[in-house]
């Protein structure tokens, strides 16, 4: 008798889960049906198509000629549907953005151990460039998405010499895009011959022994990497990488294992905007990640990627046209992962 009582009680639960698994894919579907996905795409293109302010950085004098008006969205699925909306052919250079992807080859390759104790993973609460933070901890706790912990990554992606370095870097950057990148000509020379504040950094890491290749070398590989062209589904593509665990969900193809995904993103969310990272988190729950070439993109885990590309940057060296979308399409589709509805 006891037997069968826990048998009906066993199938009672099962039950119970079924249908709270149900209501909550249910609510997952309604929120990122197509045509919600669309509207909101669309209220969110009209809603900040005017916006004004910001303007484009211009410490890399190619980049104050990007035409400030650029303006595209896309949005991708982790079953690989794609969403857009306005410009999403103009290219712009990746920027910073790249440092999460060299960051994830790092970790793929070497594992977790290797960033933590090699780079560090800490914010550092100073400007993406600054000298001052690798002094204060004596090459220590720099971060990989910072210059001077970008930097090393680098420097310590597998590879001989620097034709190495550099193709296995293009690879990983390409194979989270899902198409062939290619590096923009006119802005790669810009920093290259402008570059001698990082040159500096690569130097200084080395005298603390947290530089891994030659710094010269790695400065200019660094350099190139951040010169890569990218449009906004192209973004969107790479975080939607990231969002189905390290498959690309337009090409099917597995680029990063599962665990390189678990420790690429919470380095995002605490340094991917620079100096106004806790902000972007507070406001949105969202992994993310900018460049000064006016792209942004954010990482929904297990639901979508998101990019837009605006020009036009914020005291912080965020694109402020971006931050202000994201945040709205993430609050309408309420996809904070930490917005939680109450059974």
């Amino acid at each position: 008798m006891y037997y069968i009582f826990l048998r009906i009680k066993q199938q009672m639960i099962f039950v119970v889960l079924m249908i709270a698994f149900i209501i909550n894919q249910g609510y997952s579907q309604t929120t990122l049906a197509k045509q919600n996905i669309e509207s909101v795409l669309n209220n969110a293109f009209n809603k900040f198509k005017d916006l004004q302010g910001g303007k484009n950085a211009d410490y890399i004098k190619e980049l104050a000629n990007v035409d400030p008006n650029i303006f595209g969205i896309a949005l991708i699925t982790t079953d690989g549907k794609v969403y857009t909306k306005g410009d999403i052919t103009s290219m712009v250079s990746i920027q910073s953005i790249s440092k999460v992807f060299t960051m994830a080859k790092v970790i793929e390759e070497q594992g977790p151990l290797v960033l933590q104790d090699k780079i560090g993973v800490d914010a550092t609460g100073l400007p993406f460039n600054s000298i001052v933070a690798i002094e204060m901890h004596k090459g220590d706790k720099i971060n990989p998405l910072v210059n001077p912990g970008a930097i090393a990554a680098t420097s310590l992606v597998q590879g001989n010499d620097s034709i190495a370095k550099w193709k296995e870097i293009m690879k990983i950057q390409s194979d989270f895009a899902g198409r062939q990148l290619s590096i923009n000509r006119p802005v790669y020379i810009s920093e290259a011959g402008d570059n001698l504040r990082n040159q500096a950094i690569a130097h200084l890491l080395l005298a603390y022994g947290r530089m891994y290749f030659d710094p010269v070398q790695a400065t200019d590989i660094y350099t190139k990497q951040c010169a890569l062209n990218v449009n906004a589904k192209d973004l969107a593509t790479m975080a939607a990488t990231l969002a189905n665990g390290g498959v690309n969900p337009v090409t099917k193809k597995k680029v990063v294992s599962q665990s390189t995904v678990m420790y690429t993103l919470p380095v995002m969310a605490t340094a991917g905007l620079y100096d106004n990272s806790g902000i972007w988190l507070f406001n949105s729950g969202l992994p993310a990640k900018s460049g000064v070439g006016g792209g942004m993109l954010a990482v929904c885990p297990g639901k979508f990627g998101i990019a837009v590309i605006s020009p036009p940057l914020d005291k912080f060296g965020n694109s402020l046209k971006a931050q202000k979308v994201i945040q709205y399409i993430v609050e309408e589709l309420k996809a904070n992962p930490y917005w939680i509805e109450p059974k």
